[in-house]
């Protein structure tokens, strides 16, 4: 398995706005097949150094994540308006 692992620090990070990339990144499930576990989680405390929306992804394969980069709905809807709307962004992919 494959881990992808995205962190989205908002350029305003408001509740409203907060709340529509959390509900987005969630709406891949069931549009995007390579996607074998989804989950979206928002930051508890707030501090200065934390990030606002963590993306928690897993895939079976290499090929399947750099798939999931191109798809669709990840490529042409999600990840544009994720970067649209973030101040700073960082992955981590790693063999699971």
């Amino acid at each position: 398995m494959i881990t992808h692992i995205v962190l989205f620090k908002l350029a305003e990070p408001t509740q409203a706005n907060i709340t529509k990339a959390k509900e987005l990144l969630l709406g891949m499930e069931g549009k995007v097949p390579m996607l074998r576990h989804l989950e979206v989680g928002v930051d508890l405390l707030r501090s200065e150094r934390s990030y606002d929306v963590a993306l928690y992804t897993r895939f079976d394969s290499m090929d399947d994540l750099k798939a999931y980069q191109v798809d669709p709905y990840h490529g042409g809807t999600v990840a544009p308006y994720m970067k649209s709307i973030s101040s700073s962004v960082v992955v981590a992919d790693y063999e699971s």
